[in-house]
């Protein structure tokens, strides 16, 4: 069998994060339609290329399927927004205690690496007067931080668990808030975090985690109220 062209995988793999990047940053409406054309033109794919991206991107839970109604985006609801949300906590939690109980002076440096720059965004953006054009790059540097906070954790399927929680959780933010899921609130949050993962003060820094993840998912449920 012959190899597989290693620029035609590269250049699928960007498709796909570049498709997710869309959905992660509020480019698509709650319970809008994600047709597969519509993806082949914006990101000039072909036809196949789209709809495996859709049909992975649904896999992981960022969409939805159904028979007469192709690929949408999901509404937000509280049963939802409550599994993901308490969910995403328990995954953070366990992957940040691991991390703190196997991570080295390198994981110490590459965590207050990635909080310095997302610390940055953030002062940038309480500081703007439009939040968009911040988004895609806050999207990435906050993930990048809760990302490099959990990579100590030894164990690959709790990580890529994780991963997936916090894209979830994500959705419901983007697909709610105005503010896209930040708040002012979530810069004092983020250094709470990085202080107690740093003590390796595990307790410390898992309440640290639930706090701020309650907080987000309590933002997104009474602006979910408030619209109805």
């Amino acid at each position: 069998m012959a190899a597989s062209d290693p620029h035609a995988l590269d250049a699928h793999i960007s498709a796909f994060d570049r498709v997710k990047t869309a959905l992660m940053t509020g480019a698509f409406s709650a319970g809008s339609r994600i047709k597969a054309d519509h993806i082949k033109s914006q990101f000039d794919l072909s036809a196949s290329a789209a709809r495996e991206i859709l049909l992975r991107l649904t896999g992981e839970g960022l969409l939805l399927q159904e028979e007469n109604r192709g690929f949408h985006l999901p509404l937000v609801n509280v049963d939802t927004l409550n599994d993901v949300m308490r969910f995403r906590a328990l995954l953070e939690c366990a992957c940040a205690a691991d991390s703190i109980a196997h991570g080295d002076v390198e994981w110490e440096a590459r965590l207050t690496a990635a909080h310095h720059k997302l610390a940055h965004v953030e002062q940038k953006m309480r500081e703007a007067t439009e939040l968009k054009p911040f988004i895609e790059i806050w999207t990435r540097t906050d993930a990048e931080f809760h990302e490099v906070l959990a990579s100590a954790c030894p164990s690959p399927t709790l990580l890529a668990a994780r991963r997936n929680a916090h894209e979830r959780s994500r959705m419901q933010a983007i697909l709610v808030l105005p503010t896209y899921g930040f708040r002012d609130r979530t810069v004092p949050e983020h250094a709470s975090i990085l202080e107690h993962a740093l003590k390796r003060d595990i307790k410390g820094c898992q309440a640290a985690i639930s706090a701020h993840i309650d907080s987000l998912g309590n933002t997104i449920e009474m602006q979910s109220s408030n619209k109805r």
